[in-house]
């Protein structure tokens, strides 16, 4: 309980700083997927976890979607286990989506994943940050909304 209280402060503490270093208006982006508060973070069991946002109302209307975290580096990917993972995917198993509630950015934190490499930090940084080493996409079964790469990376090691 504590370690979640820890990590939900260090996150509010990275949210309010980043806001106050690159300008309130960053709340209203125009962007599906907001790169800024997107990141692959590293956890002390050597786990992977994705992290983004959705702006929600760039999604005009749709009610149901996935996310997809696709894996481009080949290194990432056996270390992962994975090319691809979708969010959501269980729901549709179910006969559901993701919905499009309320708020108008909606935080998704995918489950951690283990790494079956060891991979060096400095090495994950690189691949994530400057090779595009993973993209996310917003979908339903009719179409794609959006695509970005996500390129930030920290680390609890």
């Amino acid at each position: 309980m504590l370690k979640n209280i820890r990590l939900i402060t260090v996150l509010l503490l990275v949210l309010c700083g980043s806001m106050l270093l690159s300008g309130c208006g960053l709340l209203f982006s125009n962007e599906l997927i907001v790169n800024r508060y997107a990141d692959a973070l590293l956890t002390k069991n050597n786990e992977l976890q994705f992290r983004f946002r959705i702006n929600n109302e760039i999604l005009a209307g749709q009610q149901l979607y996935k996310v997809k975290v696709t894996i481009h580096d080949d290194r990432l990917a056996a270390a992962i286990g994975k090319r691809e993972i979708v969010y959501g995917e269980d729901q549709v198993l179910n006969g559901e989506y993701l919905e499009v509630k309320g708020k108008s950015e909606k935080y998704i934190f995918m489950d951690p994943l283990p790494l079956k490499e060891d991979l060096h930090i400095y090495d994950l940084k690189n691949m994530i940050e400057k090779d595009k080493a993973v993209s996310i996409e917003v979908f339903n079964n009719q179409e794609v909304f959006g695509r970005a790469y996500l390129t930030n990376f920290s680390s609890e090691l």
